[in-house]
Formats: structure tokens, C-alpha cells, sequence
């Protein structure tokens, strides 16, 4: 088979590894890719955004599949334009990407169908942000409408930081027309986490658990990122919790979207907090999540390409997806400044050291070669992921890891796995 990868990142980077291995491959492309990516596929300079051009070269090459990683080019309508020309693609329309494309959409969706949720309000200017904030009181979350690569959501604890984060949203206007109209909603306690199942739009397979971490310091401080790490399993649900997650939040939401006239096909996306009053969905993403994805294609025991393959075709019958009970890390390693000015263009070193950890895999997420020599080309420029019988031995590797990479400016999250492996020992 022929398939194309969408997208540039540390995911695309993990799925390129994995569909690797399937017998069924033949021939792999990636639009746009980075130089990892290119070990494993022949690289396409096409952007995301740029679907027509997309669909053009998955005609001409024939491609039997496309898979697409970001958000961006699903809310655009690339699926719509790919079917419109008789090619499978696995991931949602239009339509239904609008479930991550809009946030206000999503919660008054959400309302509509019982999926659990914060009390939220809808502000369309600074003076209604302040009012609904007053409302909620401190700490209170107020997030952009529309796409801000992970980094919309600010959560302002005192009036200070309240006048920042209005004059970033509606004066600065930081997210542009993401920003048009912003959600502000209670903040919820407890523990953070992601849960993803797949659709063919009728049948819904549910994936490994997995905890991410979006902050951009230790102890979940300073500002939200697209994210920082992430591990699987979660470490925070039972077998019965998760069948109970599927059966709340993510069954309903797809049952729902059918129900709209949102069919949904592709990766459906929940991130969770874990409250005292039971889940709560925080938002929903339409695509497989990152850092998270690294850390479930690490465990996947089945041949990825088919599963997706019938799910492009609306046929996931009985499917049921293996995982291995190993434990897998990934540590995202980012470039100072992110995720406001990361700094780039300086030189990379000791990733052949890295990859020589047992256990360990490096996927490339801002990534540049520059005279053959491999530089810094975004803000979250590594992931250094490993896997091992549990959480603790996998974290050992990828921190061994992730020692061995070096740039001036290279920063990362040292307590990822942290709090969790805290209350299983309390537990014990």
C-alpha cells in the first residue's frame, strides 16, 4: 500500500515508525515531514494547510491512504476534499473537526448531549470576560474559541493576572480570530488525564490510557503548552474506570455528533479531570494527541496500517487493539523561550548517544538540517521516549535519554510520572 502522512511533528514522526513495520506497506510519504521522519518516509513539501495541493498529490502518486496528525488541516476540511475525490483518509470532516476547532462549540454540544463538563460562560469582549470571571472567582480558566496550538488556555489566579490575560486575548490579540469570542469557565480540582478511542463513525475502539502533562514548568506552573510529556499507561485508572470513561464520555459524544450530522471518523480525543464529582471533560481534540500518541504507539502491539484502513472504510466490526503491559515515557524536549519566543537555529548534539539507551527511542518534532547539521526549528524540538516494566524503570531510560541530547538552550520537564508514582506509593 501506498500511504501518506499529514503533518510535521513528533506524532507524525511515531506513526511513520510504526506504520514502518507493517508488511502491508509499500511506500510512505510525509507532507511535510523533518529529518527524522525521513529515515522512515520520503518527505513531501506541501504544508498542512495547503489541502487542495494535498489532494493532488495523493491522486497522482495514488495513494491508498492518508492519515492525518494536526488539527489544523481536519478543521480546514482536508477529509471533505479527500473523499471528494474518491480517496480514503482517516480522521473527521469538517463538520465534525468542529468539536476541536471550536471550543464554544463544543461545550454548548457537550450540554446538548450529557457529556460532563465545567459550568462555562461565553464572552465576546473584555468587559463580559471580566464579569463571568468575577462569577466563577480565582482561579478561573478562560480559553481562546479557535485553534492556539495548545497554547490558548490561560488560568489567571489574581486580578493581575486576570487584566493579562484579557489585554493578550481581546487588546495584543495574541490568538487573532481564535479569539473572537473566549470561553471562561470554573476551574476544576483533581488529576489530569487523556483518554482516546477510535471511530469509523458507527463503532468506537478505545485506546491505552495516557496522562499528559501541558504546563511548561515542574509542578504544573506558568503557562499551558501543546505539551511537556506524557506516559502510558495513565496511572490513574482502573480497567472499570476506563470502560466507564467510553461509556460516559466518549460513546455519547460520537452518538451525538452522528445525531448532528457530524458523522465522526478518525481519533476522538478527551482530556479529563478527574474531580470529586466525578469526570469532567476539559476539551475535546479530534486526532490523536501529543505527546500521547508517541507513548501509546510505543506499547501497540497490532499492525497499526489495517486498523486504519478500516476505519477509513467505515468497518471496524469487532476490532479490539492490544497493548503491551510495559510502561512508556516520552519527554519532550523544548528550546528555551517556549512557548511564547522559543530560540532557535542552534546545533544539536549526542542524539546517536540517546537512541543507544536501552529502551529508548528520540522522534523529531522542530527539526532542521542546516548544512547537514541537524538544528533547532521550533519550540518543542525532541522527544526522548522509552519504554520499561512499569512507569519508574521507563522514566530511568528516558531521562538517561534525554541527558544525552544537547543545544545551549534545551529545556524539559523534570518531574514528569512524578505525582503519580507519589500515590501509588502511598497506595501501597
Amino acid at each position: 500500500m501506498k500511504v501518506l502522512i499529514v503533518g510535521a511533528g513528533g506524532r507524525e514522526h511515531a506513526l511513520a515508525w510504526k506504520l514502518r513495520q507493517s508488511p502491508l506497506l509499500e511506500e510512505l510519504y510525509c507532507a511535510p515531514g523533518n529529518p527524522g521522519i525521513a529515515e522512515y518516509a520520503d518527505l513531501v513539501p506541501i504544508p498542512v494547510d495547503e489541502i487542495t495541493r494535498l489532494a493532488d498529490f495523493a491522486v497522482d502518486l495514488k495513494v491508498d491512504l492518508t492519515i492525518v496528525g494536526p488539527e489544523l488541516p481536519l478543521v480546514l476540511g482536508v477529509v471533505d476534499e479527500f473523499r471528494s475525490r474518491g480517496l480514503a483518509i482517516f480522521g473527521p470532516q469538517r463538520r465534525a473537526a468542529e468539536l476541536e476547532g471550536s471550543k464554544v462549540f463544543a461545550k454548548e454540544f457537550m450540554g446538548r448531549h450529557g457529556v460532563p463538563t465545567a459550568p462555562f460562560e461565553i464572552a465576546h469582549d473584555a468587559a463580559q470576560a471580566r464579569k463571568a470571571a468575577a462569577r466563577f472567582g480565582f482561579p478561573v480558566v478562560i480559553k481562546a474559541d479557535g485553534l492556539a496550538q495548545g497554547k490558548g488556555v490561560l488560568i489567571p489566579t489574581n486580578a493581575d493576572e486576570l487584566d493579562a490575560a484579557i489585554a493578550m486575548l481581546f487588546e495584543e490579540r495574541r490568538f487573532g480570530a481564535s479569539a473572537d469570542r473566549v470561553l471562561v469557565e470554573r476551574f476544576e480540582t483533581g488529576e489530569e488525564l487523556s483518554f482516546m478511542a477510535l471511530s469509523d463513525g458507527e463503532h468506537v475502539v478505545p485506546l491505552a490510557t495516557s496522562k499528559d502533562y501541558k504546563r511548561i514548568g515542574e509542578g504544573d506552573s506558568g503557562p499551558n503548552t501543546g505539551g511537556m510529556g506524557a506516559h502510558s499507561p495513565s496511572g490513574l485508572l482502573s480497567a472499570d474506570d476506563a470502560a466507564a470513561l467510553l461509556e460516559k464520555v466518549v460513546r455519547p459524544t460520537i452518538a451525538g455528533l452522528k445525531e448532528e450530522n457530524r458523522t465522526f471518523v478518525g481519533v476522538i480525543y478527551a482530556g479529563l479531570m478527574m474531580t470529586s464529582d466525578g469526570p469532567k471533560v476539559l476539551e475535546f481534540n479530534v486526532r490523536l494527541g501529543d505527546p500521547e500518541a508517541q507513548t501509546l504507539l510505543l506499547r501497540m502491539e497490532d499492525d497499526l496500517l489495517p486498523i486504519l484502513v478500516a476505519g477509513a472504510a467505515g468497518d471496524f466490526g469487532a476490532l479490539r487493539l492490544r497493548f503491551r503491559k510495559e510502561a512508556a515515557v516520552c519527554l519532550v524536549l523544548a528550546s528555551a523561550g517556549y512557548p511564547d519566543k522559543p530560540v532557535k537555529g542552534e546545533l544539536i548534539s549526542g542524539l546517536e548517544a540517546a537512541r543507544a539507551v536501552p529502551g529508548a527511542h528520540v522522534f523529531h518534532a522542530g527539526t532542521a538540517l542546516r548544512d547537514g547539521d541537524l538544528v533547532v526549528s521550533g519550540g518543542r524540538v525532541l522527544n526522548v521516549c522509552a519504554t520499561g516494566p512499569n512507569l519508574r524503570e521507563a522514566l530511568r531510560s528516558a531521562y538517561t535519554s534525554a541527558a544525552e541530547v544537547q543545544w545551549p538552550s534545551k529545556v524539559l520537564r523534570r518531574d514528569i510520572g512524578k505525582r503519580v508514582l507519589e500515590m501509588a506509593a502511598a497506595v501501597e
